[in-house]
């Protein structure tokens, strides 16, 4: 059913520029994809932070008027918890070991990407609730315009922010829509009844857990109507977190999401979802097994290992041009089709 890239990773740490002078890219992972002005882009999660010295470890976060502050903690104290790469522990508190910003890329062919000399190519976090970076960011087009939703990160917690364009060059930020914790928002890129929707994933803390809601606003900003609708399966592929991946694409079955599942030894697969047409909050179908699994080395070795993970695809007819991140490290593509997708899940609903 998949079809990788044969030059597949298509993007690594090596073909990105840090942003700031000495600092160190880690990871390029997770990235929007849209079509704009005759091209195919991509709008990269960006990971970086200062070179690391020796029994030290060091990573930024930035303050409330933008400037970075480089915070150092000595590797050997008792108080230091380091076991997940992607942040550390201290005191009771909990820090990033990157900081992440969004970096747009175009091309041609769809294969072969570059930064653009004519746009500017990065986009920061920005404000209080945004210190610890941006990330992962999903691209609708609704009504003419781009509607950016990605992750905010600071000390308050993770939430979704949202932003719009029309040319990606002027941005109008629209603050936090979704508030802590909160993360994987995919918007619907047309109405429903007179309404927008969106898939999101809060996250509960004791009751609950990682599952995917829907929900609905009359204006992009303000949202209501909330319903979960996924669940993890103990188990499963899926049983420890479920989440969007881009916007749903519309079908005469229904409304088709690819999500992405990760168990409990954190090895993220990639599934399918099938919601209904008139009533988004009723599942169809569900993937019984994964459409996609990390099978490839670049899949399974990397910054953080076993990992596939997507947020942006490109619609080609019945062709799903899909990138993704493998490892939390590098960029992917591979093309899937719809009819395929919906024939598999259909049979097994």
């Amino acid at each position: 059913m998949v079809k990788r890239f044969t030059e597949n990773p298509i993007l690594t740490k090596s073909d990105i520029s840090p942003s700031q002078p000495g600092w160190v890219v880690e990871c390029v992972m997770n990235p929007g994809a849209f079509r704009y002005d005759g091209k195919d882009w991509l709008l990269l999660r960006v990971a970086e932070r200062p070179p690391q010295k020796d029994g030290l470890v060091s990573f930024p976060v930035m303050d409330n008027e933008g400037s970075y502050q480089i915070m150092e903690f000595d590797k050997a104290d008792p108080g230091l918890d380091l076991s997940d790469p992607r942040k550390l522990e201290y005191k009771g508190k909990t820090y990033l070991t990157t900081i992440s910003h969004l970096r747009l890329v175009c091309s041609e062919d769809g294969v072969h990407f570059r930064e653009p000399a004519d746009f500017p190519s990065c986009i920061f976090g920005k404000g209080v609730l945004e210190t610890f970076g941006i990330e992962d960011c999903r691209i609708s087009r609704i009504e003419g315009a781009y509607y950016l939703t990605y992750t905010q990160v600071s000390e308050n917690g993770v939430g979704v922010g949202l932003m719009r364009t029309s040319d990606w060059r002027h941005f109008t930020r629209e603050g936090m829509i979704l508030p802590p914790h909160n993360k994987d928002c995919a918007l619907f890129e047309e109405q429903v009844g007179g309404r927008y929707y969106c898939l999101h994933r809060p996250s509960g803390i004791g009751l609950g857990g990682n599952f995917m809601w829907v929900s609905s606003s009359h204006d992009l900003r303000n949202w209501g109507g909330h319903h979960c609708i996924l669940h993890t399966r103990e188990g499963w592929w899926d049983s420890a977190r479920v989440g969007a991946g881009a916007a749903p694409i519309k079908t005469e079955e229904g409304w088709l999401e690819i999500y992405h599942g990760a168990d409990h030894h954190d090895r993220y697969c990639l599934g399918a979802l099938l919601l209904d047409l008139d009533d988004p909050t009723r599942v169809i179908a569900r993937s019984s097994d994964p459409i996609m699994e990390p099978d490839f080395d670049y899949e399974q070795e990397g910054f953080y290992g076993n990992v596939v993970f997507t947020n942006g695809y490109l619609l080609n007819g019945d062709e799903i041009v899909l990138y993704y991140g493998a490892s939390d490290e590098v960029i992917c593509g591979a093309r899937l089709s719809v009819e395929e997708i919906l024939s598999g899940i259909l049979r097994t609903a």
